[in-house]
């Protein structure tokens, strides 16, 4: 009898293949909390709140993002299952279709992403290192580059990578690069004057709180795919969570940082850019421009899982062709403001993750039946719904609340209300 492969979606991770505990599960989030697009969503948050306004919505936002992440990590390990199958416990065998389709979109959106980013800050640093004119600072070349370099990663799979780069000399790495972007910052800025700096007003702080909680929220429909290896759920959700929470908030507080401090015009597309590659000589940008990679494998492998959710073909193989696809959206589009991109995901998955939640610590109570359930479980779709709907009238009419709490909070209120009463109906049919 042969051993399931762990890649396999909808079959649960035998217990021999569960390899992760606190230590990779750290380095693996606090290194996908690490990247060119948190420095950038710094940058967008400075000019309108400052350096302690911003400062004050990073810390909430990913606190509060964290601590979902960890949770839903635990489900995973729980279950045993990636993350779209894993929905399938709480929305129905086709009731998950719906959220497997909208991760794919948006992980080939965040994928294609990635490698924009990439490429831009490789095409600056070999202009700054051989000149304008040099060919190395041709787009095309590191577009195909960091393509197939995420392409190659999400092929091997997130066991090779974690445990024999991340954890063996990744992590150690970034924490350089970090660490002397920080010193830098301390030597060359007036602290005094960057923490007295205020924002102009154009951003409302619940827009920034929402901003900053969207980056931990926008991996919660991936975060199973990893966890699944996981060996211990307490170790998952501690590894998981602390190691997103800091490297997150370090990154996302340079960005603001350096854009405050450094960046000579905020008009300039590549402003924060120019003031990092100006640090170490650019070293420590390369290192973070590398790390970036390992977003980007994150984006293709768990978009490839969830094509493999809707279809009988192999990971490894969507992983092949997602990887193109997304080289080939970098390759044609520019890098547009994402913003919304940000907040869209926010208004789907913060309240379906309610939702799942409640359904799994409170309602089932961890217990995990991968028996064939029913096709749609219509409690779970009304209240995903209702907070889908929440959100987007708050984003509209009172954005200086925030919307993504709200909008999670009803979806789990609802579920809980209407969990209780569908479990009520079926004891009473029963009986």
């Amino acid at each position: 009898m042969t051993t399931p492969s762990p890649y396999v979606p909808d079959l649960a991770v035998p217990a021999d293949r569960r390899q992760f505990g606190a230590r990779d599960l750290f380095s693996l989030w606090f290194s996908l909390g690490i990247g060119l697009m948190v420095l950038q969503l710094g940058a967008l948050l400075a000019p309108g709140l400052g350096m302690a306004g911003a400062l004050t919505a990073i810390l909430a936002g990913t606190l509060v993002g964290v601590l979902l992440l960890g949770a839903v990590a635990v489900i995973g390990t729980d279950t045993g299952l990636a993350s779209m199958a894993a929905l399938r416990l709480s929305l129905g065998s086709r009731g998950a279709t719906l959220p497997a389709v909208l991760n794919l979109l948006q992980l080939v959106g965040w994928g294609a992403f990635e490698i924009i980013v990439m490429r831009d800050a490789a095409s600056l640093l070999a202009g700054r290192a051989f000149g304008a004119d040099s060919a190395l600072t041709n787009p095309l070349l590191w577009t195909l580059f960091f393509g197939a370099l995420a392409t190659f990663l999400a092929v091997a799979g997130p066991l090779t990578f974690v445990r024999r780069v991340l954890r063996k000399w990744g992590i150690w790495l970034l924490l350089g690069a970090c660490a002397w972007l920080t010193w830098n910052l301390f030597a060359r800025a007036d602290l005094a004057a960057l923490w007295a700096s205020r924002g102009d007003g154009s951003l409302p702080f619940a827009l920034g709180f929402d901003i900053a909680i969207a980056m931990p929220l926008s991996w919660l429909p991936l975060i199973a795919d990893y966890s699944r290896f996981g060996k211990r759920p307490g170790g998952v959700f501690a590894g998981t969570a602390i190691g997103f929470f800091l490297g997150n908030v370090w990154l996302m507080s340079l960005g603001v940082a350096y854009t405050l401090a450094f960046a000579t015009s905020s008009a300039e597309a590549n402003a924060l850019l120019l003031a990092l590659a100006g640090a170490g000589l650019g070293i420590p940008l390369l290192l973070i421009l590398l790390d970036e990679s390992e977003n980007a494998f994150a984006d293709i492998h768990s978009a490839a899982v969830s094509v493999a959710i809707l279809a009988p073909l192999r990971v490894e193989h969507l992983a092949l062709a997602i990887g193109l696809l997304c080289t080939v959206i970098a390759g044609l589009a520019p890098l547009a403001e994402y913003q919304n991109f940000l907040l869209l995901i926010g208004s789907v998955f913060a309240p379906l993750f309610g939702v799942v939640l409640v359904d799994h610590f409170v309602l089932r109570r961890r217990r995990v039946d991968l028996a064939p359930r029913q096709a749609l479980r219509w409690d779970t779709l009304l209240a995903w719904g209702c907070g889908v709907l929440l959100y987007h009238l708050l984003a509209h009419f009172a954005p200086q609340i925030g919307a993504s709490l709200p909008a999670l909070l009803l979806a789990g209120g609802l579920q809980f209300v209407l969990g209780r009463s569908a479990a009520a109906v079926a004891a009473r049919v029963v009986d």
